[in-house]
């Protein structure tokens, strides 16, 4: 198999991600969202763009909160239909909670941000199967579940935090419990964007 694309959902501050370098060793291109600033060059990618790999194409959608230049990637399967079947969702909307929003920006703006995504991603049909980044255990969330999958549907009626469909009222609900900050989390990013060495 051939490896055509790495791509980061965003800028990490948990860990070092190995994404450029898997591009560098495999041939592939490296994807990020256009907004990142990294200071390597990479695949720039906005809201709406297609990677096209034949049958499997991934559709862009730009998803700002848990970091301003966050993309969850939309895959259609065309062997197995002509609309999208599953959305590898990063730190935006995962089982049971929603990224975190203070790492990079203002937790309020964060939060705002991350408002604004819950709608596009409420837009999606029940049945798109959510795949998300990190489950239990992770620091960029709350009350992450330990499954590592669940679908738009079952997140509508059973996630407290993509349930609130008032701007303040979200606001409020994310400011609450903030997890304590990765360690080195402005260095992992740092050198996730190329300004500082491992």
């Amino acid at each position: 198999m051939q490896i055509r694309y790495v791509i980061d959902t965003h800028v990490h501050a948990d860990h070092i991600s190995c994404g450029r370098k898997l591009a560098e060793l495999a041939g592939a291109r490296y994807v990020l969202h256009a907004s990142a600033g990294a200071r390597f060059q990479f695949l720039p990618v906005k809201d709406g763009d297609v990677l096209d790999l034949g049958n499997v194409q991934i559709q862009m959608l730009h998803t700002p909160g848990h970091t301003p230049e966050h993309i969850a990637l939309l895959v259609t399967d065309r062997t197995r239909g002509p609309e999208p079947w599953f959305l590898l969702s990063g730190h935006t909307l995962m089982v049971g909670d929603l990224g975190r929003t203070e790492l990079v920006s203002n937790a309020e703006e964060g939060a705002r941000a991350l408002f604004e995504t819950t709608r596009k991603l409420k837009k999606l049909p029940d049945h798109i199967e959510i795949l998300p980044g990190a489950f239990s255990g992770s620091v960029c969330g709350r009350s992450l579940s330990g499954k590592p999958m669940s679908t738009i549907g079952f997140e509508r009626r059973f996630n407290q935090a993509f349930q609130i469909d008032d701007p303040d009222e979200f606001v409020r609900f994310m400011l609450q419990n903030i997890p304590t900050p990765p360690a080195n989390a402005e260095k992992n990013r740092a050198v996730n964007l190329g300004f500082e060495e491992s």
